[in-house]
C-alpha cells in the first residue's frame, strides 16, 4: 500500500466510523505507526493483526470510537496497553490528552516508547509494570480517567482499576458484542469497588469491506473510595472473582 492509497483509505475508514476526518500531521503519523508496527511485528509478536485495512478499522479507528467522552485535559492511563492501542492513537489525536502507557511486557512497552519518540508525542510515557502492584500507584499519580481494550473480563478489570482511580474518576472498558454481559457479571464488583451507576454504548465498528462489528464501550464513573484490600493478587482475583 502506498502512502497516498493509505491516506485515502484512513480518512474513508474515519468517516464511516463518525470520526473527525485526519488532517495532515495526523495522516502522517499514522502512516508512521503502521509502518513500525508492521515491520516490529516481523521479528516481535504484537498483534495477530497484519493486514493494513485491518490495522487501519480494528486498531487505529476502534482505539478512537468513544473518545469524545474523554474530557479535554484528562490524565488517562492505558492499563495492558499492549502494542500501544488505545493510547498511540489517542495520543496522536487528542494532544490535549496527557496519556500513561501501562503493561507488564517489556517488550511491548518498549515498543510503545519507541514508538512515542518517533512519532514526537509528548503527551504519552510508558511505564512496565502491573496494575496490582502496589508500588504502581506511585509511579502513575492520579489519573482521571483509565482506558483499557481486550484486558481481562470486566469484573477482573474493575478490581484492577477502580483502587488507582481518585472519586470523580472513570474507568472507560472497551469491549466486544458480549459487553453487557460481561456488566451484568461486573454488578457486584463495580459497587464493592466505588463505581457509579454505568453507561454501555453500543457502536458498530465499520470495516473496509462495509461489514461491521458490534463494540461495546462502557463507561463507568468511581463515586466513593475503593475499600481497603484491593486489588488482590491477580491468582486470587482469577481463582475467586467477584
Amino acid at each position: 500500500m502506498t502512502e497516498t492509497e493509505f491516506s485515502r483509505r484512513l480518512s474513508d475508514s474515519f468517516v464511516k466510523n463518525s470520526l473527525p476526518e485526519p488532517d495532515s500531521r495526523e495522516t502522517a503519523a499514522f502512516w508512521i505507526l503502521l509502518n513500525e508496527l508492521t515491520e516490529t511485528n516481523k521479528v516481535m509478536n504484537l498483534t495477530a493483526i497484519t493486514e493494513p485495512d485491518e490495522i487501519i478499522s480494528k486498531h487505529f479507528v476502534d482505539s478512537l470510537l468513544g473518545s469524545e467522552e474523554i474530557s479535554s485535559g484528562s490524565t488517562v492511563l492505558d492499563l495492558g496497553c499492549g502494542a500501544g492501542f488505545p493510547s498511540l492513537p489517542l495520543a496522536i489525536c487528542r494532544p490535549d490528552l496527557s496519556i500513561i502507557s501501562l503493561d507488564s511486557t517489556a517488550k511491548k512497552i518498549a515498543f510503545v516508547q519507541k514508538t512515542a519518540e518517533k512519532l514526537q508525542l509528548s503527551n504519552l510515557k510508558t511505564i512496565v509494570g502491573r496494575a496490582e502492584d502496589p508500588a504502581i500507584k506511585e509511579a502513575i499519580g492520579k489519573p482521571n480517567v483509565i482506558v483499557s481494550r481486550a484486558v481481562a473480563r470486566l469484573n477482573l478489570l474493575c478490581e484492577l482499576a477502580f483502587p488507582l482511580l481518585p472519586v470523580g474518576g472513570l474507568l472507560f472498558a472497551m469491549k466486544g458484542a458480549k459487553g453487557e454481559e460481561e456488566l451484568e457479571e461486573a454488578s457486584k464488583a463495580i459497587k464493592l469497588l466505588g463505581g457509579g451507576e454505568p453507561i454501555l454504548q453500543k457502536r458498530s465498528l465499520i470495516l473496509s469491506n462495509d461489514t461491521s462489528e458490534e463494540r461495546s464501550l462502557i463507561l463507568i464513573p468511581k463515586i466513593k473510595a475503593t475499600p481497603s484490600g484491593y486489588p488482590r493478587p491477580f491468582a486470587t482475583m482469577r481463582k475467586k472473582p467477584l
